[in-house]
């Protein structure tokens, strides 16, 4: 991947820095893995339930993955051979969307050169963007005519309110995520464009190869085709869950040695050991992680909504604090850089890596309030509209009543093949919060995080004490009245 042309000549001078005065790490290190053809060294034993877990989610992907296929071609032969007695048109149905699902790759390749060039312009461009490309998607499914499509269509809008003010909300956070996205990406590891133009390309296919069978459960509508372009649509999701996180897991596994050991790592490498040993625990981590997320973000939600002036999970009930305290721990996706590190168990590994925040006074707070991962979130949902766009606009003008269905497919389509191709730009961050949690005092840190962190804290207390003011007041106010 190329060297961001906007990092600053003070990152490059400390990482290279590091590389010269870091000793060489004991042999039982991550950086282990250069000399070895096997699999990553694992710190713990091993024990006899996670073993059969890891085995039983790997058989469980490439089981999917071999009924989907079979199921994909048995409807795509049967739609064609039916699409004339059902008054299907492949010829008008196909072409938009599978047009789509290659813009989608194109807009996410275009999407990281954008931010390779200029990190500072792609964030803010992407809080501004993705409203403004949700909000011409659910226009355009209201231009579609129909109660259903307006419906759906004003839910896109409403979708790009939020965004929207999500975007001004979070806007004095812009400064520090520009800074943290460029150290973490300033010099990403060896060969890792190979990694991530194989995953979008993979991502492409198979995505192309789906839209096929769905299109061949369209041509009939029936109940049962129903289920089955349900149960695609299901497979997509977890199996692009799955790509985008062994990528995640190779790229931090790389960057994290780097970062912790002063040591280059070839990404191509890590990526065919983890593809060839950690499968197991990455479909797990693809399972919990989504779950815990949407739990945790409900929380959340609740809480913010609730009045409630800081962004800690605190849902006004203790059990429901309790839960989500205790979920994070289960499943995160900073585990992922342990998994590739250490070969460890998905959960295990996630909550290593979170005990590891909670003993640095601060650095869990900064991580809740990290717009990495919004940030990764709303450019798959921008390459997902422009995906939309294109399927929506072409099916509008040729055939309306295919518009509504084609149009959503694009989105979810374009969404995730987005997210497969930022998995890198996310695994960077992920293993630089990971390695500098576990040694804060290494001169290969700046003072990013410990600067903001203090800041945090001071408006921390600024805030406590306002509220401790107000509340005086109203104690004052209400003696007064009595």
């Amino acid at each position: 991947m190329p060297t961001p042309t906007s990092n600053g000549h003070a990152s490059r001078v400390q990482i290279q820095e590091s590389r010269i005065m870091s000793p060489l790490p004991p042999p039982s290190s991550p950086i282990a893995f250069k000399d070895q053809q096997g699999r990553p060294p694992p710190t713990t034993q091993q024990t006899i339930a996670g073993k059969f877990f890891r085995n039983l989610f790997k058989g469980l992907l490439f089981s999917q993955l071999t009924l989907i296929s079979l199921l994909v071609i048995v409807l795509t032969i049967r739609g064609l051979i039916s699409a004339s007695t059902h008054h299907f048109h492949p010829k008008k149905w196909y072409p938009p969307l599978l047009a789509s699902v290659a813009v989608s790759g194109v807009a996410s390749l275009a999407w990281q050169c954008i931010f390779i060039y200029n990190p500072s312009r792609a964030v803010k461009a992407t809080f501004w963007l993705s409203p403004i490309l949700t909000c011409s998607v659910g226009i355009l499914l209201v231009l579609i005519g129909s109660a259903v499509d307006a419906g759906i269509g004003a839910v896109f809008v409403l979708f790009a309110i939020i965004q929207s003010l999500y975007g001004c909300w979070i806007t004095p956070r812009f400064e520090y995520t520009d800074k943290i996205l460029s150290l973490a990406t300033a010099f990403p590891p060896a060969r890792t464009r190979e990694v991530v133009c194989l995953s979008i390309i993979v991502s492409v296919v198979y995505s192309g190869f789906l839209v096929t069978g769905i299109g061949g459960a369209t041509s009939t509508r029936t109940n049962l085709d129903i289920l089955f372009i349900s149960v695609i649509m299901i497979s997509l999701a977890w199996t692009m869950q799955v790509l985008k996180n062994v990528q995640q897991v190779a790229i931090s596994r790389a960057r994290y040695v780097n970062f912790a050991h002063g040591e280059d790592m070839d990404a191509w490498d890590a990526f065919r050991i983890t593809v060839k040993h950690l499968t197991g625990s990455i479909c797990i981590g693809s399972t919990l992680v989504p779950i815990i997320v949407f739990i945790r973000g409900s929380i959340r939600s609740v809480n913010l909504m609730s009045g409630s002036s800081d962004e800690v999970m605190y849902s006004g009930a203790d059990c429901f604090s309790t839960i989500a305290n205790k979920l994070i721990t289960l499943g995160n996706r900073w585990g992922f850089v342990h998994v590739g590190t250490y070969d460890k168990g998905f959960m295990e590994a996630s909550s290593d890596t979170w005990k590891k925040f909670r003993c640095t006074t601060g650095l869990e707070k900064l991580i809740d309030s990290d717009l990495t991962s919004s940030f990764c979130f709303l450019s798959a949902v921008s390459v997902g509209a422009v995906s939309s766009l294109t399927s929506g606009i072409w099916m509008l003008l040729i055939h309306k009543d295919y518009a509504l269905e084609v149009t959503l497919y694009a989105f979810i389509i374009g969404y995730f093949v987005g997210r497969v191709g930022l998995a890198w730009l996310q695994a960077c961050v992920l293993a630089y919060y990971v390695a500098y949690s576990e040694d804060p005092q290494s001169m290969r840190f700046d003072g990013t995080i410990p600067n903001r962190i203090q800041r945090l804290q001071m408006l921390s207390a600024h805030r406590d004490n306002r509220e401790l003011e107000v509340g005086r007041e109203r104690e004052e106010d209400s003696y007064n009245n009595c």
